[in-house]
């Protein structure tokens, strides 16, 4: 149980380090700190839910096991500019921006390998179509 409680504070920590470094997504490490916390601390779970701005995710997730599209652009978006940006005015050689490159590819194959969700109109509709 602990460990996966101290699993859960390392992808949160490696999450916010990819709210601000292009190199690392943070939506699969925000996800992975919940399944953690889900199996160790009803608590910390609780507060990862009602964090405003990872919650909804969260709890899409738990539900639908999806990812909203608007999540996944920005995500995309933000490791292309800083990412690009990070690789454009680094002044380190060829094999570093080929490595940081590689990583922001493994990023960006993880999120968009992730389900995206249906709209919650479209999925009421599909809901009622299936029933008919």
């Amino acid at each position: 149980m602990r460990m996966y409680t101290l699993l859960g504070f390392t992808f949160i920590a490696l999450g916010v380090i990819g709210a601000v470094l292009p190199l690392l997504p943070t939506t699969p490490f925000i996800l992975l700190a919940a399944g953690c916390f889900s199996r160790s601390s009803e608590k910390w779970h609780n507060w990862l839910l009602g964090n405003k701005y990872f919650g909804p995710c969260i709890c899409r997730w738990e539900k639908q096991r999806c990812v909203n599209c608007k999540t996944k652009i920005v995500s995309l978006l933000s490791m292309a500019v800083m990412g690009g940006a990070s690789l454009g005015f680094a002044h380190h050689g060829i094999y570093f921006k080929c490595a940081a490159a590689a990583l922001m590819l493994v990023g960006a194959v993880c999120i968009i390998r992730i389900s995206t969700c249906v709209s919650s109109t479209d999925f009421s509709k599909s809901n009622e179509n299936a029933a008919v």
